[in-house]
């Protein structure tokens, strides 16, 4: 059969299966019954990009299905056969959500199905920041297991995020993959109709960040091959649907590599038999680039670790953690105090004598990096010193929480038999840290205490003055006290108009970008993605607008945005990307706003959840009444200032509002002498009907209630 007949032959399978799934499925359940994906606002998400058309019961699916035969046209035409592979991932995508109506279909299985919006936002970060330089789908089953584990390892301390469908989910956890977000090596399931839930996160991530018009299918096609970097890996023999699914990634600019004899197409499907060749083969194919920092130690070191959680019974060394005192600092030095790549443990190392036949081992711990360089300021200094959480995260077997002097680390058993110890920390730091960083850090030395008479005077006589210095010039910084803002444009890989306009007192909406943070960075890379705005006089300053901060949006946005607020909510809000922390949403019954996180998952008194809120606000859009944010911000004094500040607050989650109060209280009292500010703020542990928010606002005297019209 020539390759356009394994297409077609697939294709026209799953349309037969997907028409017999829907017909069944409305005489079980009727038409009316509700019919969708868990925790997206996206309904059906390839049709919905593909059509225009929501999904919301059975009866609307057979319309799909007839939109899905009339892709398959059986033409002897390559470009109507991808089609038809695209006509194969609508079929799945039916498929998969039919298996939904009776619950979780995954509960019991070793694979998590449909990945929620919440997740791929938090993804957005890392992707355009390159912490995952790609996207690799694995599907089949390997005549040499060990090898596919390889080649899993392989992706995985390079970085990528590597989705698996089929038999290979059980040979890589047999041969000691480690697996689930928290690495980045994700199992969807073992039915081929599995691979829709990785498509379905790249056309989603052209709805959240690209701002693409629903039913504009070629230009959701152009996104996919331009800005998700994806390819395919299929292990063992084909069958037509896995033909016809590869067909589906090439329409949507996906490489796929098979490792057995394929009918091949130039750059867009090809063989290679040899494992040892797959992953650079593969690299090549989709053009990722990758850089690696070799790292003499006895462990993985990449990004894929960030999330891993050490447990107690996986735990042999613990250091902080209300258990023994544990601090960092990054301390800027003159090039002839330091000699580079010097590591240093002053004290005990977690395989002294004195530590063996200890269940744990806990020290005290202090971590003190000095830097040099010829172009190294002291305000990079906290810069810097936020980066060891992120780069200790790296190291597979470890785990690193909180920062400052309330650090927190663990290191498992695993790695230490491997052969890790505090001195590979060391290690790790330098390595990163003179990568990283090489345009200010010349030279870098890391030493690391451990006796607690050390750890404890080093603290009071150097630490706490160090950070209490920083934090006096932190808290000078204001809007007013600087002349320069920075753009932060990482985040148009993926939503080309979105710009970022980072002040001392508005982070960057995704929480990880601050003031400092783009200053280093345009010292790092100077023509990257942070770049001066030289503000000038305001137009209007209690609504934060500056004619140079219109000129370079509209020039960084290529047209797209012409004029931005730093400080309202409803005149020409900044745009967002669709990785933001929170949005913020006018409630005009309470004469407030509600705040939503990333994270909670219910539906908030404006009626919507965060994802349906997020699709009208995401994709480099202004949207006056919502708004994008960081959680740091939501204790600013320019908090939506122009509409009266951050007292218009009048409901966030409680983990929300816990983790922000004490900065709100204290801004909120500052601002208007209100105390307590926090307790006033409904949650929805009080209520999420508007009357009833309405109800304890008014029982509290909320200053919302009493102010002029927000509309």
């Amino acid at each position: 059969m020539s390759l356009t007949d394994l297409i077609y032959a697939g294709s026209n399978a799953v349309a037969g299966l997907t028409e017999g799934a829907v017909n069944d499925a409305i005489e079980k359940y009727g038409e009316s019954h509700t019919v969708g994906y868990p925790d997206t606002a996206y309904f059906l998400p390839i049709i919905y990009a593909a059509t225009g058309v929501k999904i919301k019961t059975l009866g609307d699916l057979p319309a799909a299905v007839g939109i899905l035969k009339s892709l398959i046209t059986n033409k002897e035409d390559l470009g109507d056969a991808l089609n038809a592979g695209l006509a194969t991932a609508v079929g799945a995508e039916i498929i998969e959500a039919i298996r939904y109506l009776d619950g979780d279909p995954y509960a019991n299985d070793a694979g998590i199905g449909f990945v929620a919006d919440p997740i791929i936002r938090s993804l957005g970060v890392p992707l355009v920041t390159g912490d995952i330089p790609g996207i690799a789908v694995l599907l089949g089953e390997s005549a040499d297991p060990a090898a596919l584990a390889a080649i899993v390892k392989d992706y995985q301390e390079k970085g990528l995020l590597t989705f698996m469908v089929g038999n290979i989910i059980e040979q890589a956890l047999e041969a000691g993959v480690k697996m689930g977000l928290d690495y980045r090596v994700i199992p969807l399931g073992h039915e081929v109709t599995s691979v829709i839930h990785v498509v379905s996160v790249a056309i989603r991530a052209a709805l959240i960040f690209g701002g693409i018009e629903p039913g504009k299918l070629p230009e959701f096609l152009t996104y996919t091959k331009e800005r998700v970097p994806a390819f395919v890996n299929t292990f063992g023999e084909l069958n037509e649907v896995i033909v016809s699914v590869g067909a589906g990634a090439i329409a949507l600019g996906f490489p796929v590599i098979a490792d057995v004899p394929v009918p091949e197409v130039p750059g867009a499907l090809m063989t290679q038999a040899d494992h040892a060749k797959t992953v650079e083969f593969s690299l090549e194919a989709r053009e990722i680039k990758i850089k690696v920092t070799k790292i003499d130690v006895p462990v993985s070191v990449a990004s894929a670790f960030e999330g891993e959680r050490v447990r107690k019974d996986t735990m042999f060394a613990e250091f902080g953690g209300n258990k023994t005192k544990c601090w960092e600092l990054v301390k800027e030095a003159d090039l002839s105090e330091i000699e580079d790549h010097k590591i240093t443990v002053v004290g005990p190392e977690i395989d002294d004598a004195q530590f063996d036949g200890a269940d744990v081992v806990r020290l005290p711990l202090g971590i003190l990096v000095e830097v040099a360089g010829k172009n190294m300021q002291k305000d990079f200094e906290s810069v810097l010193e936020r980066r060891i959480h992120y780069f200790t995260n790296y190291i597979d077997g470890a785990m690193h929480v909180g920062q400052r002097n309330i650090a927190w680390i663990r290191l498992t058993k695993e790695a230490y038999e491997k052969g890790f110890r505090l001195k590979h920390i060391g290690e790790v730091l330098y390595a990163k840290m003179r990568a990283d960083f090489d345009n200010v850090v010349d030279k870098c030395q890391v030493t690391l205490y451990t006796n607690l008479e050390d750890v404890e005077r080093l603290e009071e006589e150097m630490v706490k003055p160090i950070y209490a210095k920083r934090d006096e010039r932190l808290n000078a910084l204001t809007d007013e006290s600087v002349d320069t803002f920075y753009t932060c444009t990482l985040c148009q890989s993926f939503a080309p108009s979105h710009v970022c306009v980072v002040t001392p007192e508005r982070l960057g909406l995704c929480g990880a970008v601050s003031w400092l943070d783009s200053k280093a960075t345009k010292e790092l890379d100077p023509a990257g993605p942070s770049q001066p705005i030289e503000k000038g006089e305001a137009v209007d300053a209690k609504i934060g607008i500056w004619e140079a901060v219109n000129k370079t949006v509209a020039a960084a946005s290529q047209g797209a945005v012409e004029r931005v607020t730093l400080y309202s909510i409803l005149e020409d809000p900044m745009t967002s990307c669709g990785c933001f922390e929170c949005i913020c949403g006018i409630m005009p019954e309470a004469n407030g706003v509600v705040i939503v996180n990333r994270e909670f998952s219910e539906i908030s008194p404006v009626g919507m959840t965060f994802g349906e809120l997020a699709s009208m606000t995401g994709g480099g859009v202004q949207t006056p009444g919502f708004m994008g944010h960081g959680r740091h911000f939501i204790g600013s004094k320019k908090f939506m200032s122009a509409e009266g500040g951050l007292t218009r607050i009048v409901w966030m989650p409680k983990e929300l509002k816990d983790d922000v109060a004490e900065r709100l209280n204290k801004a909120a009292f500052e601002l208007t002498g209100v105390e307590n500010f926090v307790d006033m703020v409904c949650d929805e542990t009080i209520a999420t009907d508007s009357e009833a928010v309405l109800e304890f606002l008014e029982a509290k005297g909320h200053p919302a209630l009493a102010m002029d019209p927000i509309m």
